[in-house]
């Protein structure tokens, strides 16, 4: 709820996950687009520094998820060089806090808090290919909070239809 009140006037972001997380930043993209009416461009991490890493800018959020596993220092070398080279705004998914830059929004995925600075504390490890299942859960529930924080009602988002007729 702190994380989207902070991000509450975002009119576009970058949406970054790299390998099984990939599918969770689609999914945490769609969800902003359906519930915020934001632009939220989802990448591969990899993808996106051939390229699409031209958009970086001071300022511009970037939402990724990094949680531990094989992909973790990749993305890492990537969340620090758009932070401290290029002036990201970042807001992270994760089940660790070290190796990310000074300053980061981070949302946990975990089971209790840690320290009286409301950080969340880390899950038992799970392997890579099960990770999206708990990584989507903050991402979501940032979502939600960001939709009411617009003034959005998550509950009955316009323009979609429950139902898809086939003709």
């Amino acid at each position: 709820e702190r994380a989207a009140a902070r991000f509450r006037e975002m009119r576009a972001c970058i949406v970054l996950g790299r390998g099984y997380e990939y599918a969770t930043a689609l999914e945490w993209a769609l969800k902003l687009k359906e519930l915020t009416y934001l632009f939220a461009d989802a990448y591969s991490a990899a993808d996106f520094q051939h390229g699409p890493i031209a958009v970086a800018e001071a300022g511009l959020p970037v939402l990724a998820v990094a949680p531990s596993g094989r992909a973790r220092a990749g993305m890492l070398t990537l969340l620090v060089r758009l932070h401290d080279e290029l002036g990201a705004t970042l807001l992270v998914v994760a089940d660790r806090f070290d190796g990310l830059p000074a300053g980061t929004d981070v949302l946990g995925t975990a089971t209790r808090l840690r320290s009286r600075d409301q950080r969340v504390g880390s899950v038992a490890h799970l392997p890579d290919w099960l990770m999206p299942i708990v990584s989507i859960i903050p991402a979501q529930l940032f979502t939600y909070h960001l939709a009411l924080a617009r003034g959005g009602d998550p509950e009955t988002p316009r323009s979609i239809s429950k139902i898809t007729l086939t003709r």
